[in-house]
């Protein structure tokens, strides 16, 4: 593993009864970077964050935060860590000061200590109007902002946040990942999950998850380069028009065309490379759009973990 690792997994397992929930799972995460961990619902994320925050103890493998094996130092470790689930657990009965207070007094935080830190969590976040409100009066994008105030009070190096951004809106999305660029920037090391591909394309390196097994860990825009994602004899085409649904029917039936699929008013087409621009305008012209944009693309991350489901399928 990287000296500079934060995080490291090394053959990480878990095992209940005959089940495995997570099967030789090994990665590291860079101090200072953002760590992407995808994979469907079931597919072992929370048990692989819950091993490493010391909630659960590993059925087989290591694992290190900091250099500090998880099994034998978490004591010296939880100190190190933050946490911010997807649901809101703070109290809403309570107001935002009130919540900071309490975390910062569970933290240890006393005096000009906890004032001091306190006030700067408030200023990073922008929380002041609301000091006086209770949590439950909050949107979904301040709660979220107070729960990861809550989360950062005694100063974490390593922070996680189990999908963040679920049920929040665009602009409350991109504000708190601007918060979270600019805690990678300080040297906080942040481990994301995430089912949204815009987020994940955000992240310094992503993990996938399947079944329990870590299928590929990479950048993002190494991962879109694989053989897997970018077969041989194979292009993709970005198609813009009008009535893009009338149209994907006639593309769906075209000799040549592997997948198709909808992007708001254009069609992301992986065809074999014999498919010419000038065949798809024909095909969209007879299915009664007189004229397509095509234009030649890459693969997206969707597109990686898409192809390698499907991979892990035929398997």
């Amino acid at each position: 593993m990287p000296v500079e690792a934060m995080i490291e997994c090394n053959a990480l397992t878990k095992r209940f009864g005959h089940f495995t929930a997570v099967d030789r799972v090994s990665f590291a995460v860079p101090k200072g970077s953002i760590f992407g961990f995808l994979g469907p619902n079931g597919s072992g994320k929370s048990t692989v964050i819950r091993m490493l925050c010391g909630i659960l103890a590993p059925s087989g493998g290591h694992a290190r935060i900091a250099g500090l094996d998880v099994a034998e130092r978490m004591d010296d470790i939880k100190p190190l860590l933050g946490y911010m689930s997807q649901k809101f657990s703070l109290y809403d009965e309570l107001t935002v000061r009130e919540n900071l207070m309490f975390y910062s007094r569970l933290y240890g935080l006393r005096g000009p200590v906890l004032a001091a830190r306190r006030d700067e969590l408030v200023a990073l976040t922008h929380l002041e109007p609301y000091l006086a409100r209770r949590a439950a009066l909050l949107s979904g994008g301040w709660r979220q902002r107070l729960a990861m105030a809550c989360a950062l009070m005694h100063q974490p190096i390593v922070l996680f946040l189990d999908e963040p951004t679920a049920g929040i809106d665009p602009v409350a999305r991109r504000e708190l990942w601007d918060l979270l660029f600019e805690f990678s920037g300080r040297g906080m090391t942040l481990f994301v999950t995430t089912h949204y591909m815009d987020e994940a394309e955000r992240c310094s390196q992503v993990a996938y998850l399947y079944l329990a097994k870590l299928i590929v860990c990479g950048v993002p825009d190494d991962l879109k380069r694989l053989p897997m994602v970018n077969q041989p004899g194979t292009r993709r085409w970005d198609v813009t028009c009008e009535h893009v649904t009338v149209a994907l029917r006639a593309i769906r039936r075209m000799p040549g065309v592997r997948t198709a699929t909808v992007f708001g008013q254009s069609m992301h087409l992986l065809v074999d490379e014999a498919l010419t621009e000038t065949a798809l305008q024909a095909e969209i012209a007879a299915s009664g759009i007189p004229r397509a944009d095509i234009r030649p693309m890459g693969a997206s991350l969707e597109d990686v973990f898409v192809a390698l489901t499907a991979e892990q399928e035929r398997r």
